[in-house]
């Protein structure tokens, strides 16, 4: 694949992501969080 993971992320994973932003005790706000595998952080030729 041609994430840096190399892998796809799992369902599982994707729904921890959703359950962190929607936990009453994170210290977050207005944030996005890119589930992708690393891909955002990759320089596009």
């Amino acid at each position: 694949l041609a994430t840096p993971m190399k892998r796809h992320g799992t369902v599982e994973e994707i729904a921890a992501a959703a359950l962190f932003l929607g936990f009453d005790a994170t210290f977050t706000t207005g944030i996005e969080l890119p589930i992708d595998g690393g891909i955002s952080t990759v320089d596009a030729p």
